[in-house]
């Protein structure tokens, strides 16, 4: 088995790969990549038993055959290299010899036979979208995905596909995000939660991409193919919560205010707020937002006005500065709504300019009780 392929070229394949390898596996032939030779078509995929990714490279040569290569010393290798052809020769001892321009490298490689292979999904529903289209639901909705574990439903992303549009929603009990796209859809209706870790791989790598992702998915596995790769991954088991009935239908008071003013005021008071409970309060009155934090056990706090267009009655609520300054900060807006019921009601957030025709983004988020 011999093939010749570009050392940058190959690089930037393999680092993408990478991502998909954990620190430490529990099965030693998932720290390799795969390598799978047809004539001039070189298939190198990466697993973790849940994620497995594929991507396929041009390459010159005419022999057939397949090896596993360490993940790590192949790409510290590569890394070094500037750009020039480097040719792959398996040898007889069990080990393949990179040459370059100026020197020879052993590798030793393991039957790539041990390598698991990527799960086939069974009859699947198929939706095609634009690459940077997903790209931005992940990025609008992953991060309030939560974090427990036990709770998974609640640590992926909801894709809720319907004839009408595609809907993406996150949360961890403390905000939401519901991200849809009126200008996509999919033959039929279907709902499956994804797990982060392929997520983020596909914000990477979609990110600005106009190319098509083809989508396919059944109850357990999903498979999205785009460009030259592909990456399947097992779906995350059981119901999503009714995320339709946590969100507030009648709010009467509307603060629609600047973004970037509302967010660098919330980050700086906030510095001043209690440092378990991140709690700051809001007090609005006619056309002014008064934002406060106090930490009482040492004393610090800090108050700061702003003004604001507010229809409704004077009221406080109190939020999480963190969760609020996460949401401000993922919306790509002038200016920001802020809708709300009561103190003890969730606040919802929306873009009041800046979207897409077809694109909607809602955030809820959980007031915190204040202690008056």
């Amino acid at each position: 088995m011999k093939f010749i392929v570009s050392s940058t070229y190959l690089l930037k394949q393999l680092q993408v790969l990478g991502g998909v390898i954990n620190s430490s596996n529990t099965l030693p032939i998932l720290d390799n990549f795969l390598f799978e030779l047809k004539q001039s078509n070189l298939t190198v995929s990466a697993s973790d038993l849940e994620t497995t990714m594929t991507s396929t490279i041009d390459v010159e040569s005419d022999s057939e055959g397949s090896i596993a290569l360490p993940a790590r010393l192949l790409l510290d290798t590569l890394k070094t290299f500037p750009e020039q052809p480097l040719t792959f020769v398996v040898e007889e001892n069990n080990t393949v010899e990179i040459s370059s321009n100026h020197g020879k490298y052993a590798l030793a490689y393991a039957n790539g036979a041990e390598f698991p292979k990527a799960v086939a999904l069974d009859n699947p529903s198929t939706t095609t979208i634009e690459g940077d289209i997903l790209a931005t639901a992940i990025s609008k909705t992953i991060f309030a995905a939560g974090n427990d574990d036990l709770r998974p439903v609640m640590s992926g992303v909801f894709f809720q596909f319907s004839q009408d549009n595609l809907t993406f929603v996150a949360t961890d009990a403390h905000k939401l995000v519901k991200y849809t796209r009126e200008d996509v859809s999919a033959d039929a209706v279907a709902e499956f939660i994804m797990p982060k870790k392929p997520l983020n791989l596909l914000k990477g790598i979609l990110a600005g991409s106009e190319e098509a992702v083809t989508i396919e998915y059944n109850d357990s596995n999903a498979k999205f193919t785009f460009n030259n790769s592909e990456l399947v991954c097992r779906l995350i088991d059981g119901k999503y919560p009714n995320y339709e009935a946590v969100i507030p239908k009648e709010n009467p008071n509307k603060l629609v205010i600047d973004r970037t003013q509302f967010l660098n005021s919330v980050r700086r008071v906030s510095i001043f707020s209690n440092k378990t409970t991140h709690q700051i309060r809001l007090k609005i009155a006619g056309a002014e937002l008064n934002i406060s934090a106090e930490d009482i056990d040492y004393s610090n706090k800090a108050e700061e006005r702003l003004s604001c267009d507010y229809q409704g009655d004077d009221m406080q609520i109190g939020f999480n500065s963190r969760f609020l300054t996460e949401m401000i900060n993922n919306l790509n807006a002038d200016n920001v709504q802020l809708e709300m019921s009561l103190p003890n009601r969730a606040g919802i957030l929306t873009p009041t300019d800046g979207l897409d025709e077809g694109e909607q983004v809602t955030m809820l988020v959980m007031p915190v009780m204040l202690n008056n």
